[in-house]
């Protein structure tokens, strides 16, 4: 895509080379291994997290290598010649196992499994935390809004305020959080979105008059003109300019598509444009707004303010998740040389869950979503699932549906299952988004969807904990 971005084997933190250098010398990168992928906070103050950018993943795993370049500017800093022989042939050769991109996730349930090579899982750690974190977080903030807006237009006017090539990705996972559409081209092209763009104020500031600005525009756009109403007095110049627009493309069998409001109060504005529109008989041209939108604005101009707005444009706030601009996910190594392996802490919730997993997601009755249980790989069928962190908390769910989620996306390097498309994963998204009950999707303190660890995971998670600790008082 960009010439600095192709050794993309480099796209890593120095650590996980100085591990990976260690490893080999130490006769340890061939060994087995599984890592997990997980999160432990929702963003947003929210309840789930749409999953996001494994297509992204699994396309750039299948090609990863170290070219001559890259392995000359690692001999620059030290590494040595043959690791960096290891390296030279070095080929993604894992299973990766994940739910369907567009599913929803939650805290400590693994969201993905890579299983190989001590040496080869350990490498795409960042690559991985980078695409999945990211990719989530904005397909989780597009949901939000989604929510809000309903059947509305939403399209992604980020690119300009983009954390750099971010904006490439952020486009794509918008689509999946529930996105129309994007204005920005290079991820219309890569990504089959379709494309929406009006002008900019400079436009009508570069003619003399803004109707003529109008004018010209329509001439060369027709059905697809949108016309920027706010550069000089909306109501007394912006829009009165644009019924007359609407006038003469109705003489030339074409209709005006809408007019935009990027600036003021928005909801008052486009009542009264609303009002106008209609007055002079143009009730099909739409109404779009923009201007610093997010979840929270697009509530308010429609619920509280009753805003007769058709199409959002958003920016900052979807592309940075502006809020709330990092998801947490983590990346541990759950097994090695098939055996369980933990991470120890003063506190449960920064525990991992040793050894390898399955992740069942449990409907109640009517077929909505109600917990999730992390099992032992092998399991088929959880009766009781336990709060990770609170023992004293179980949840009886042998009586519900129950369905894993985990399943096999590359083996031996190479994709198995076939990737959707950003609005198939879109589609998959919203069904089950519909099946979250309203109290989990809720702005404000939203109701703690159940995770729990099944009988056998709890009291593996316990052993391993025991005889961890019992090797930390041996050593004294």
């Amino acid at each position: 895509m960009t010439t600095w971005l192709e050794p993309i084997a480099l796209y890593t933190d120095l650590y996980e080379l100085t591990m990976a250098q260690g490893y080999f010398k130490e006769g340890k990168s061939e060994q087995r291994a599984t890592f997990d992928y997980f999160y432990r906070s929702p963003p947003f103050g929210g309840g789930y997290v749409v999953f996001c950018g494994l297509a992204t993943l699994v396309e750039i795993l299948e090609e990863l290598r170290f070219d001559n370049d890259s392995l000359e500017f690692l001999r620059a800093q030290g590494f040595e010649d043959d690791f960096l022989e290891r390296l030279k042939n070095f080929r993604f050769e894992a299973e990766v196992r994940a739910p369907a991109e567009g599913e929803l996730i939650f805290p400590y349930a693994p969201a993905l499994q890579v299983r190989g090579t001590l040496l080869e899982a350990q490498l795409v750690e960042t690559l991985l935390l980078n695409l999945l974190n990211f990719q989530s977080l904005i397909a989780t903030k597009a949901a939000r809004m989604r929510q809000v807006a309903g059947d509305r237009a939403l399209v992604d006017f980020g690119l300009r305020r983009a954390h750099g090539f971010g904006g490439l990705h952020a486009s794509r996972a918008a689509v999946v959080g529930g996105f129309d559409a994007t204005s920005n081209v290079l991820a219309g092209m890569h990504y089959d979105i379709p494309l929406s763009g009006t002008q900019a104020h400079a436009w009508i500031q570069s003619f003399e008059h803004e109707i003529d600005a109008f004018r010209a525009f329509a001439e060369q756009y027709g059905d697809a003109s949108v016309l920027l109403v706010d550069t000089y007095d909306t109501l007394k110049s912006g829009v009165p300019n644009a019924i007359t627009i609407a006038r003469e493309l109705r003489d030339r069998g074409q209709s005006l598509r809408a007019i935009r409001l990027d600036s003021g109060d928005l909801a008052y504005l486009a009542r009264h444009a609303r009002a106008m529109l209609d007055e002079a008989g143009f009730p099909e041209v739409k109404i779009a707004a923009s201007n610093n939108l997010d979840e929270h604005v697009i509530r308010s101009l429609l619920s509280d303010q009753n805003a007769p707005i058709d199409i959002f444009g958003v920016g900052t706030q979807l592309v940075t998740a502006y809020d709330d601009p990092a998801l947490g996910g983590v990346y541990k190594l759950a097994t090695l040389d098939e055996k369980p392996r933990i991470k120890l802490s003063d506190s449960l919730r920064k525990m991992s869950f040793p050894g390898n997993k399955q992740v069942f997601r449990i409907r109640d009755t009517h077929g909505q979503l109600y917990a999730d249980a992390v099992a032992i790989e092998g399991q088929t069928h959880i009766d009781r699932i336990h709060h990770p962190h609170e023992p004293h908390k179980e949840t009886e769910v042998g009586h519900l549906d129950q369905t894993p989620l985990l399943k096999p996306v590359m083996q031996k390097g190479r994709r198995i299952a076939e990737l959707p498309s950003a609005f198939e994963a879109r589609a998959y998204a919203r069904e089950q988004l519909a099946a979250l009950p309203p109290e989990h999707r809720r702005f404000e303190n939203p109701h703690i969807y159940k995770v729990g660890l099944s009988t056998a995971l709890r009291d593996r998670r316990d052993q391993a904990v025991d005889q961890a600790r019992e090797r930390i008082r041996a050593k004294k």
